[in-house]
């Protein structure tokens, strides 16, 4: 683009040059016209928004274009600029390109400044439901629940992951940081086919208890690891070299559900124990299930249990939902994780209570919120959280964005806060929220943290 510019502006001093007894008068690029119109309603938060000149322009460095006030990425497209603005429904924007933003091929600037404005289309009334899909839900299952309620929009219950499966590291490093803890602690039962051990017990449930008697929230989830084959001994979660069918897991006679059946039999006794404690768990089984089959030709299932697709993965969450109902299991609460696009695996109303969206890798806090109000618009019965998150906006600005999530959590790093006891638990880096975005967190007014919590017993 500089290049351009250059040969544009060599061009003109030769020209000044050449003894024409009439100097050529350049003229500036004239706006045209843009998508949305200004004054436009109703507009799609999808939309592209484009600016048509009367000529080719070039962006100049530091060209200072905003939607709203805020720096935007923009991208030259000939007569054309194309500006990269995330969107959310009923909101009005402003977009503004200055003068001497732009520059045309005979090196003349933008003359007058651009403003145009537009409001996207209204969005969908968010009407939550008030009671858990569990029948006769446990008083303290019920409690967490309106709590959730209660906060929902205004405040963002903060949350850490366990290193692995059994423990609260992160939280302890996350406190080591900035003197507060989380208020929920999230726990993996990803270890089942191992328990009991010497190294993994999910009976000796202190770790559960200690915190739920501090006032904390209890959350847990469940990497499922299966045989890869019939009778083998090797056990994965995985898609990739696994052949265990969800398809078949919920089919009498075959091996898989031999293995579902026993499985689930040993989860409930587990989560008995936490019912027995009357210790309520936000309960997250069989996540991300579609993967990034809807992202792109070629995406695929993660994990075993979306490998057959929507369908199979829906009866499959369903015999869950009602073996633990038949076992008398009332302490949880069900959260289903969307990859966005992927409705077809959605349980159903009946069965999920909270929906969830893990984000990795997203530091455009505006972008991040288009993706909450889309769940929100999709799913506008149900509470919306920020299940996992890794290397994302700061929660500051995902909240001022819009992001109002009923809770979030930073996955966990296992070198950092596998052993609070190594030199290196003390560092302040981490691989997917250091301790700064945890201090930008806690410093938010509208962040929850433990010491907060009121006794939901």
């Amino acid at each position: 683009m500089k290049t351009k510019i250059v040969v544009a502006l060599a061009l003109i001093f030769l020209l000044g040059c050449s003894g024409s007894e009439e100097e050529v008068v350049k003229e500036p690029p004239v706006f045209k016209s843009s998508v949305p119109a200004n004054n436009d309603e109703n507009v799609s938060p999808s939309t592209q928004i484009e600016v048509t000149f009367s000529e080719v322009v070039y962006l100049v460095e530091n060209h200072g274009i905003t939607v709203n006030g805020n720096a935007v990425d923009v991208e030259e497209a000939y007569t054309k600029i194309r500006i990269i603005a995330a969107m959310v429904k009923g909101e009005t924007y402003v977009v503004n390109i200055p003068k001497g933003s732009l520059i045309n091929m005979d090196g003349v600037l933008l003359a007058e400044s651009v403003q145009f404005s537009f409001t996207t289309e209204a969005s969908i009334p968010v009407n939550l439901n008030q009671t858990l899909v569990t029948a006769n839900p446990s008083p303290e299952a019920v409690n967490v629940f309106q709590f959730l309620l209660e906060n929902y929009g205004s405040k963002a219950v903060s949350a850490a992951m366990a290193n692995v499966s059994w423990n609260v590291n992160e939280a302890e490093w996350v406190y080591q940081h900035t003197g507060k803890y989380p208020a929920m602690a999230t726990f993996d039962y990803v270890h089942l086919q191992s328990s009991p051990a010497n190294w993994i017990d999910y009976s000796n449930t202190a770790v559960v208890e200690d915190w739920w008697n501090e006032n904390g929230l209890v959350a847990a989830g469940w990497h499922w690891n299966v045989p890869v084959s019939e009778g083998s001994e090797t056990f994965s979660f995985y898609t990739e070299n696994n052949s265990f069918s969800a398809a078949n897991a919920v089919v009498a006679g075959r091996w898989e559900k031999d293995v579902i059946d026993a499985d689930l039999e040993k989860m409930a006794g587990y989560l008995k124990l936490l019912q027995a404690k009357n210790i309520p768990v936000i309960w997250r089984p069989l996540h991300e299930a579609a993967g990034n089959i809807y992202e792109y030709n070629g995406g695929t299932a993660w994990f075993w249990w979306g490998a057959d697709g929507a369908d199979a993965y829906k009866a499959l969450w369903v015999y869950m939902f009602d073996y633990f109902e038949a076992q008398g299991l009332n302490n949880l609460i069900w959260v289903w994780t969307t990859q966005t696009k992927d409705n077809a695996f959605y349980p159903g109303d009946a069965y999920v209570d909270i929906v969830g969206r893990d984000i990795y890798n997203q530091p455009d806090a505006a972008a991040i919120a288009a993706a909450y109000t889309g769940i929100q618009e999709t799913y506008n019965t149900k509470m919306v959280t920020l299940s996992e998150c890794g290397s994302v906006a700061t929660i500051s600005s995902q909240w001022s964005a819009g992001a109002k999530w009923s809770y979030f959590m930073p996955w966990y790093d296992y070198n950092r806060t596998n052993d609070v006891n190594e030199s290196d638990f003390s560092s302040t880096d981490h691989e997917h929220a250091n301790a700064d975005w945890w201090i930008d967190a806690f410093n938010n007014s509208d962040v929850i943290t433990r010491d907060e919590m009121p006794d939901l017993k």
